[in-house]
């Protein structure tokens, strides 16, 4: 990783949330950063040129605005690329990795409805003649993938959100949510006054579409808004999806502990798939090496008691596709 200068390190690492919601943002970086408006924007272009940065944009709670789940199959190692290419052609694909298991590819889709998910895993077993387990989401206990550059080191509140407040968060969704998600999907555009561009093309004027970020954030539904950026390239090169198997009737109090953890960025409940998959929580561990993440996960258990409790890291050997979800066919498929 090339060396960030002082206004690069504190652009990616301090506003990967809360991003000011102002007419003129990068104005308001430049005023606390001491540095003017035009050089936010040009270090901000810079580093997305690089590729440390993704984009600044929102994190939308999962399965409001449309359906999402996690799916895995076991490729054969001779077709495995292959495999990974044809999943990662489809449009409503937003991750697809390389994990150290018999499953070893882990792919997220993302569509308007739970029915065209399904669609999506029942074509690609038709394509890859490979059935992939269906993991949707059943409970979270913290959804960040924030990164602390520093390397400091502290725990996060994790607070549950059950599957029965889905609907009511639905019903707290307007029209234009769709199209305000639909054009965050990229980022905000790098200029002067990136909300006025989004808000005219979503029919909003400036402040509406301001009001209506901080709503949304407000709501739960959008779970931060701010600086995305990519792990990798920054140096945290080590990521294992912890799987745990947990008695059913301990998994949210094991969840809400684990998601307060400092090195754990996501963590929520998923189905067990007897018999061949026989775990019920998935925590996201990242580090700047292998060794770091096993270090983590050993401290954690045993500083929160879990020495017994069966579980295997699964490390990320490739990334063959990493992009936020495909909200666009969402905004598509809510105008049919």
């Amino acid at each position: 990783m090339s060396a960030l200068t002082d206004l690069e390190f504190h652009l990616l690492n301090d506003w990967q949330r809360d991003f000011p919601l102002v007419s003129r943002p990068f104005a308001e970086l430049a005023r606390r950063l001491d540095a003017s408006e035009a050089q936010v924007i040009a270090s901000l272009s810079e580093l997305k040129a690089r590729g440390h940065l993704s984009r600044i944009g929102a994190v939308f709670r999962p399965h409001v605005l449309g359906w999402s789940t996690l799916a895995t199959l076991a490729a054969p190692p001779e077709a495995l690329e292959r495999v990974a290419q044809l999943i990662c052609d489809f449009p409503e694909v937003n991750h697809n990795y390389e994990r150290e298991h018999a499953y070893n590819l882990w792919f997220v889709v993302t569509a308007p409805s739970r029915e065209r998910v399904s669609a999506v895993l029942a074509e690609i077993q038709r394509q890859t003649g490979l059935k992939p387990l269906d993991l949707p989401m059943l409970e979270d206990y913290h959804i960040d993938l924030g990164f602390d550059l520093s390397g400091a080191v502290s725990p996060h509140l994790a607070s549950a959100r059950p599957t029965q407040d889905l609907e009511a968060l639905r019903h707290a969704v307007e029209p234009v949510d769709y199209c305000l998600a639909a054009a965050l999907e990229p980022g905000l555009p790098l200029i002067a006054r990136p909300y006025e561009r989004i808000a005219a093309g979503c029919g909003l004027s400036e402040g509406a579409l301001l009001k209506r970020i901080g709503e949304l954030q407000a709501l739960g539904i959008m779970r931060r808004f701010g600086v995305v950026v990519r792990h990798q390239e920054l140096g945290y090169r080590a990521n294992a999806m912890v799987v745990w198997d947990v008695p059913d009737a301990e998994v949210a109090e094991v969840g809400r502990r684990l998601g307060a953890e400092a090195s754990v960025t996501l963590c929520y409940r998923r189905p067990r798939r007897l018999p061949d998959w026989p775990y019920n929580l998935f925590s996201m561990v990242h580090g700047r090496d292998r060794a770091s993440v096993l270090d983590a996960l050993a401290q954690m258990r045993q500083r929160l008691g879990l020495e017994a409790v069966r579980h295997q890291p699964l490390f990320s050997l490739r990334r063959f596709k990493q992009c936020g979800a495909h909200y666009a066919s969402l905004a598509q498929a809510r105008a049919a």
